[in-house]
C-alpha cells in the first residue's frame, strides 16, 4: 500500500493542513500586533516631537496617548479582519485584547508593579478591544 493512500493517509494530511492553518493564524496575529506596535511607536515619536516643540497641557497629552491607542488598535483590528475574512469583529477584539495584554506585561516588567489604577486599566482594555473590534468590523 502506498503512503498516503486509504483512510490513514487522508487523516494524516488533514492533520498537517490543520497544523499549517494554526501556524498561519498565529503568524497573522503576531504580524498584526507588530504592525499595531509599529504604528504606536511612530505616533508616539511624532507626539514626543510635538511635546518638545510646543507646550501641551497634561489633558492634551493624555488625550493624545488615548488617541494613539485607539488608532493603533483600529488599524490592527482592520488588518486582522482583512486577513481572516470571517468573524472579523472577533478577530479585531482578539487583536485589541492581545495588544492590551502585551502592553500590561511590558509595563509590569519595566516597573515591577502594576501601573495605574484598576479603573484606568479597565478603561484602557475597553478602548483597545473596542477600537480593534471596530477596525475588524469595518475591514
Amino acid at each position: 500500500m502506498k503512503k498516503g493512500s486509504g483512510r490513514g493517509g487522508k487523516m494524516e494530511s488533514m492533520g498537517k493542513k490543520e497544523k499549517r492553518q494554526g501556524i498561519d493564524l498565529a503568524s497573522s496575529v503576531v504580524k498584526t500586533l507588530l504592525v499595531s506596535y509599529g504604528i504606536t511607536a511612530g505616533f508616539l515619536l511624532l507626539f514626543s516631537v510635538l511635546l518638545y516643540k510646543f507646550r501641551i497641557s497634561e489633558e492634551m497629552v493624555t488625550g493624545g496617548i488615548v488617541g494613539i491607542y485607539i488608532l493603533s488598535n483600529f488599524a490592527g483590528g482592520f488588518l486582522l479582519g482583512k486577513r481572516m475574512k470571517t468573524r472579523k469583529f472577533l478577530w479585531g477584539i482578539l487583536s485589541g485584547f492581545l495588544y492590551f495584554l502585551l502592553m500590561v506585561l511590558i509595563s509590569f516588567c519595566v516597573y515591577h508593579e502594576k501601573s495605574g489604577s484598576l479603573w484606568n486599566m479597565a478603561v484602557t482594555m475597553i478602548l483597545c478591544t473596542g477600537s480593534g473590534m471596530l477596525g475588524g468590523m469595518l475591514s
